[in-house]
């Protein structure tokens, strides 16, 4: 007897399956979707730039073709994806999803991303990508000390949160006063606006234990680096000599990959550090689903499954209200 089900609210209803790296959530969005008839979105702010495939950990080939999955690698590297433009484009991909009677499934462990999409964000206007430029050039040619200087001057709050080595906010920091006149403080703390999520939705998460987690993450990487080409896909990503102050360029190892890669770094210490921010990394997620993700069903099952077994029947009575 097939146990598929129709869902009933399928036109209204949206799936938000969150959870740290390496804990499974790829393939068990594939399952769902499979089961549920889904589309797979991403909420990954990484996975969402093109070229590090393997080292961001984006669902393999036999995973994408196994389900239909959106918003993955589509955006250049030297392109810059802000939560507000991710939260745009995933907003279309649920609509377009429900019109065409499928079930939304949003995935990721960006916490910010479910954030905004659920709750909204206090926009800041844009930027204009003539300041952009200019910042990021000075920034290259005069190091971040004079970033944080001209930060201090204008919103010395602000600067004093910020390290003198943490690039990209000291930028995101200056480029916003310097365009509005407004602290970014000042925008962070207006009441969230935009466009949200609407309709019911459905929130799950994977909570496994922290060693296991850890122990993951260690194997995962050395397969990146040993049979995973990862090596090599930041090899072309620094070959192309783009602005190390891009997001993509912040991802997870690339830093540390690319020291290697100059001579700068030897490969073990770059592993071992690529290794202890994954950790770190891992850890903040966790905490994240733990404080903000108070409604959603949480699994802390280590294999396939068991993650099944616990939300199969748990997503027909949602689907079903």
């Amino acid at each position: 007897m097939d146990t598929k089900v129709i869902p009933i609210i399928r036109q209204e209803g949206c799936l938000l399956l969150a959870g740290p790296t390496a804990s499974g959530k790829s393939a068990l969005a594939v399952a769902i979707a499979q089961e549920f008839d889904g589309v797979i979105i991403n909420a990954d702010s990484m996975q969402i730039y093109s070229g590090l495939h393997v080292l961001t950990a984006r669902p393999s080939p036999e995973e994408e073709a196994a389900a239909p999955h959106r918003l993955y690698g589509i955006l250049a590297p030297e392109d810059y994806c802000t939560a507000a433009r991710w939260r745009d484009m995933a907003l279309t991909e649920v609509e377009s999803a429900r019109n065409a009677g499928k079930l939304p499934i949003v995935v990721g462990g960006t916490g910010l991303y479910f954030d905004i999409l659920t709750k909204g964000i206090a926009e800041v206007p844009k930027i204009s990508e003539d300041l952009r430029a200019r910042l990021r050039d000075k920034q290259q040619l005069e190091g971040n000390a004079v970033i944080h200087a001209m930060l201090r001057e204008k919103d010395p709050a602000m600067a004093e949160t910020l390290n003198e080595g943490d690039t990209q906010r000291l930028l995101r920091a200056l480029e916003v006063v310097e365009e509005t006149g407004i602290p970014l403080g000042d925008w962070h703390r207006k009441a969230p606006n935009g466009p949200i999520l609407e309709g019911a939705r459905l929130w799950l998460a994977l909570t496994p234990e922290r060693q296991w987690l850890y122990d993951r993450c260690d194997r995962r990487l050395d397969w990146m680096i040993e049979f995973g080409s990862a090596l090599d896909e930041v090899r072309e990503l620094r070959n192309r000599r783009l602005d190390s102050t891009l997001p993509a360029l912040k991802a997870l190892g690339v830093p540390e990959l690319i020291q290697f890669i100059d001579g700068e770094m030897e490969l073990e210490a770059a592993v071992n550090r690529i290794k202890m921010l994954t950790r770190r990394y891992s850890k903040r997620q966790l905490t994240w689903v733990r404080n903000k993700m108070c409604e959603a069903k949480l699994s802390s099952a280590q294999d396939l499954e068991s993650l099944k077994v616990e939300f199969f029947p748990f997503i027909r009575r949602f689907l079903l209200t």
